[in-house]
C-alpha cells in the first residue's frame, strides 16, 4: 500500500510539474529555482561513474552532463571505471579527489564501514522523493544514508542464439562446457566470478566459509582453460561482433548488445543469481559536496532519470521515471523480470574484512594458474575446442550462405 501511494505521489507530481528534456540539452525540471545557486560561481565537480553508464546525448538522446551544466553553471568533470575494485584502489589510496561516485551495493557497505563516503544531506536532494523505498533502504545502507539508488538489475548468462542450444542457457554449468572451449568470456572481477562459481556449487553468494571459497577457487581453476577471455567492458564488442558465444554479465547490458546483434539473448540460470543496485555517494573528501548533491538531485529528476534508463537499458528505482519508459520496455522481461526470478536472487552484502581478503587472494592465484594438467586433458580440451571450432564455423559459413541468397 506505501508503494502505491509513493507511485501516486510522484506520478501527481510529474504531472504538475515536469516537462520534457530536449536534445539541444536544455531542459525544465521540477523546480528550476533550486539550480540556480551556483551560477557565476566558476565551481566543477569530479564526477567517477562506470563506462557506458549515462545518456552522452548520442542518437539524438539528452546528453545529461552537458545540461546539467547549461541550467546550474556547475561544470562537470567525467571519468569512468570498469570494476567496482578499480573504484575502490582509487578512493582508498586518497590519490584522486571525487565528488561523486557509482559503486555497487557491496561496495558502498565496504566504503561506508571504511568511512570512505560521508552520510548526504537529503534537504539537498527533495527529488529523492520519486525513489522506490526498496531500494532507498537496503542491507548495505539501512538508514539510506549514504547512497542514493541510481540503477538496479540482475545478472545473467547472454549468449549467442546461432550457436548456442537454448536448452543449455538454464543453468550456470554452460560457463564450464567443454563444447564452448574459447567461445566463453568471464568477468575479470572477483566478487561476480565468485558468486557464480558459489551458486553453481549450491552456495551462497555471500558465503564466510572458507571451504566454500575455496571449493569456487577450484572450479574457477579448472574454468579458465575454456575461458577465451576476462573482461568487462570489452564484452561489448566481443560479443556484438561474435568474437565469442558466452559470456555472463548485466541484464542492461545484454539488452544494449541484443540491439545491436539480434543473435544475443539473455538467460538467468535456474540456480539463481545476483540482484545488484548501483548507487550515487560522496566520498568522504569530496570538495564540492552541496554541488555534488545537487547533481545528484538532478540524475533524480524523473525524466532524466528516465533518459538514463532509455540510453543504458538497466533497471530504474525511480517511480515517476518507470512511468515515463514506453510499453516495451516497462513490459521487457529482461530489465523486470516477473517475481518468480526476483525471488531466487540474492543482493551481495558486505563480507569480512578477512573474506574479502582472502577472495582477492584466491582471485590472484585462479587468474596466474598454470597448474600442469595430465597428458590426456590438454589434448583432450585442445581436440573438443577444435572440433567444436569447426561447428561454429561451418555454422557461420552456412548462415552466411543462407543471407547471401537471401
Amino acid at each position: 500500500m506505501k508503494r502505491l501511494i509513493c507511485l501516486a505521489l510522484a506520478v501527481l507530481l510529474l504531472i504538475l510539474f515536469a516537462v520534457p528534456a530536449f536534445a539541444d540539452e536544455s531542459v525544465e525540471v521540477t523546480d528550476e529555482s533550486y539550480y540556480t545557486k551556483f551560477q557565476g560561481q566558476n565551481l566543477s565537480i569530479s564526477v567517477y561513474n562506470w563506462g557506458e553508464y549515462i545518456s552522452d546525448g548520442s542518437d539524438d538522446t539528452v546528453d545529461v552532463n552537458a545540461a546539467f551544466e547549461k541550467l546550474t553553471g556547475i561544470k562537470v568533470l567525467y571519468t569512468t571505471f570498469a570494476t567496482n575494485e578499480e573504484l575502490y584502489a582509487k578512493i582508498k589510496s586518497g590519490g584522486a579527489s571525487y565528488d561523486i561516485i557509482i559503486p555497487s551495493d557491496y561496495m558502498v557497505a565496504r566504503m561506508i564501514n571504511e568511512e570512505l563516503i560521508q552520510p548526504l544531506d537529503f534537504a539537498n536532494i527533495p527529488n529523492a522523493r520519486f525513489l522506490d523505498e526498496e531500494y532507498l533502504y537496503t542491507d548495505f545502507d539501512p538508514e539510506g544514508a549514504y547512497s542514493v539508488p541510481y540503477t538496479w538489475g540482475t545478472v545473467g548468462i547472454i549468449y549467442n542464439t546461432q550457436y548456442v542450444d537454448e536448452e543449455d542457457t538454464h543453468s550456470w554449468d554452460l560457463l564450464w562446457d567443454e563444447r564452448y572451449m574459447g567461445e566463453i568470456l568471464m568477468f575479470s572481477n572477483p566478487r561476480d566470478s565468485f558468486a557464480i562459481a558459489l551458486k553453481r556449487l549450491g552456495y551462497s553468494m555471500n558465503s564466510t566459509s572458507e571451504e566454500q571459497l575455496r571449493d569456487a577457487c577450484e572450479s574457477l581453476k579448472d574454468q579458465k582453460p575454456l575461458v577465451q577471455a576476462y573482461v568487462m567492458d570489452e564484452i561489448f564488442d566481443k560479443m556484438e561482433g561474435e568474437e565469442a558465444m558466452i559470456a555472463p554479465y548485466y541484464a542492461g547490458d545484454a539488452i544494449i548488445m541484443a540491439d545491436e546483434n539480434p543473435n544475443l539473448a539473455f538467460s538467468i540460470p535456474d540456480e539463481g543469481t545476483n540482484r545488484f543496485i548501483d548507487s550515487i555517494c560522496i566520498p568522504a573528501n569530496a570538495k564540492q559536496k552541496e554541488a555534488a548533491e545537487m547533481y545528484i538531485n538532478f540524475l533524480c529528476e524523473p525524466q532524466i532519470a528516465a533518459a538514463n534508463i532509455d540510453f543504458i537499458g538497466y533497471s530504474t528505482p525511480n517511480l515517476a521515471a518507470y512511468e515515463l519508459l514506453d510499453e516495451d520496455m516497462r513490459q521487457n522481461s529482461i530489465a523486470y523480470p516477473d517475481q518468480t526470478v526476483l525471488q531466487n536472487t540474492e543482493a551481495f552484502v558486505f563480507l569480512p574484512a578477512g573474506i574479502s581478503t582472502l577472495m582477492d587472494k584466491l582471485w590472484t592465484e585462479i587468474l596466474s594458474n598454470d597448474e600442469s594438467y595430465s597428458k590426456w586433458t590438454i589434448p583432450a580440451f585442445l581436440l573438443v575446442g577444435i572440433f567444436f571450432s569447426i561447428a561454429i564455423n561451418v555454422r557461420r559459413m552456412v548462415q552466411k550462405k543462407k543471407e547471401s541468397l537471401l
